[in-house]
């Protein structure tokens, strides 16, 4: 959600007249911005870090400017401008369309602009984005969430789920097939809670399968579910729905019902695998994946362990394991039992190590597989030294493939056959099989060939984003709006 806004933005900036500035040169941009996350602890010493690099370089460079916006914003308001004074502007969650306004303001005005808005003005997915990719999108179908974690600050910063009009939805995703945009994922803190606003329990799934009717839209995902609201007709609308991928990212946090009861996770340990059971059974291949959280206060050895059984029983494809985060605000904060980090620390290792080998073992069963993927963007690290090319599956999985004869774009789809498989990636090192060139591929390349043409401008800096993968573990809180 974050990198989502952080399109908005990039979007809002550019219809105002400025121009992005070549990667590594934010010393050199005449704006930088901070969208910030609140979830993680070491969130605030990175910004802080980030904000005393550019100290010296703002004073070299008279009219630079630096805003700060996002999560942690929202938090700490006036603090940060006291501990950075060379800030130009402090703005939140809700009202992130009013950033090239106070740029202007406090460029006028020669002061620091602060301003948090208390509620959300105008639901996001109104403002302009620039988005970081051209086949792959994010739509957002809701923002806030009712859910009252004790672990997780996120619903006071982000507020109470608001749900966007289905056809605004619909309208947007219409909008951006005709712009050669071949995959969407739907966007929400809470995201198959969606209908509560109208009380129409089944929402979501009627959604899943209004996109199934779009013609031309090749792939459908959606994150992050939450088990209490994930039913039935979900599952059959995953499955029935051609376009709705085989993939589910369900976050799990512990695998303990004690645990779960004191993070007020609605739902216990029965209920989590009673639909990681269901969806396998509906959809035989589907790549499942979650969050777990090791180390919430008062977790013993025995709640450890309920965690270890879940993670051996589901066989997750890969997962997001964090480390218990304090977090100001939070009830979790203020309970008895925090564990030292020593003990944190080993259990971690563990989950880790289990999880690595159960990925192993279900990327192993998709040797010998023949797959459609997605050519994608960036993805693959050593792509130009092994003269690869990178993609996903269906499922989402990362596979690296041979690099054909014949010119395969971003958005493109070929077909390769799988030959090897590591935790978290897979190669195809035989020849592709075919190679399908897309609308989606005609969208990178005229892309491309506009960028490369565009004039000079007033330089915007901001952090790397695009179209995020699933990652191995990480430290932090488990929430799904890092």
């Amino acid at each position: 959600m974050n990198v989502h806004d952080s399109e908005r933005l990039s979007g809002l900036l550019e219809d105002a007249g400025y121009v992005r500035a070549p990667e590594g040169s934010d010393g050199d941009a005449d704006v930088v911005v901070f969208n910030t996350c609140a979830v993680r602890e070491n969130a605030d010493n990175r910004l802080y870090g980030n904000l005393g690099r550019l100290a010296p370089k703002k004073t070299q460079r008279p009219g630079m400017q630096i805003a700060v916006g996002g999560c942690l914003a929202q938090k700490d308001r006036d603090t940060i401008v006291k501990k950075a004074p060379w800030v130009d502007v402090v703005f939140g969650t809700h009202n992130i369309g009013k950033l090239p306004v106070l740029l202007e303001r406090a460029r006028v005005q020669e002061e620091a602009q602060v301003e948090i808005a208390e509620s959300l003005e105008a639901f996001p997915s109104t403002l302009p984005t620039r988005r970081e990719s051209a086949y792959a999108a994010w739509v957002s179908i809701s923002v806030g969430c009712n859910n009252t974690c004790t672990f997780c600050i996120v619903p006071a910063l982000r507020g109470k789920e608001k749900d966007r009009r289905t056809g605004d939805i619909l309208a947007e995703i219409e909008a951006l097939v005709g712009e050669g945009v071949s995959e969407i994922t739907l966007l929400g803190q809470n995201v198959n809670a969606y209908g509560s606003d109208i009380g129409d329990r089944e929402a979501f799934s009627k959604l899943l399968r209004a996109c199934g009717r779009i013609e031309g839209l090749e792939r459908v995902r959606f994150t992050s579910p939450h088990p209490r609201d994930f039913t039935d007709d979900v599952i059959a609308a995953m499955a029935e729905t051609p376009n709705v991928m085989p993939q589910l990212h369900m976050p799990l946090q512990s695998g303990s019902d004690p645990v779960l009861k004191a993070m007020r996770r609605s739902y216990r340990q029965d209920r989590f695998l009673g639909i990681i059971e269901k969806v396998r059974a509906a959809m035989p291949d589907a790549a499942i994946s979650t969050d777990i959280i090791v180390g919430f206060p008062g977790e013993t050895e025995e709640d450890f362990e309920q965690t270890m059984h879940v993670v051996r029983e589901a066989r997750f494809a890969n997962a997001f394991t964090f480390q218990y985060s304090k977090r100001p605000g939070t009830p979790a904060a203020e309970m008895d039992d925090q564990i030292p980090k020593a003990v944190v620390q080993a259990r971690y290792e563990r989950l880790v190590a289990l999880q690595e080998e159960i990925s192993w073992s279900e990327n192993k069963k998709q040797v010998g597989r023949t797959l459609e993927l997605m050519v994608a963007e960036g993805e693959g690290r050593k792509d130009g030294a092994t003269h690869r090319l990178s993609g996903r599956a269906p499922d989402n999985r990362l596979v690296h493939f041979t690099k054909p004869d014949t010119e395969v774009r971003p958005g493109d789809v070929v077909t390769v056959e799988i030959t090897y498989a590591a935790p978290h990636h897979l190669l195809a090192e035989g020849a592709v099989l075919d190679v399908r060139r897309t609308r989606a591929g005609d969208a990178w390349e005229k892309r491309n060939a506009a960028e490369a043409a565009k004039p000079a401008g007033v330089l915007l800096g901001l952090p790397k984003i695009g179209v995020p993968a699933p990652l191995p573990a990480a430290t932090g809180s488990g929430c799904g709006c890092d």
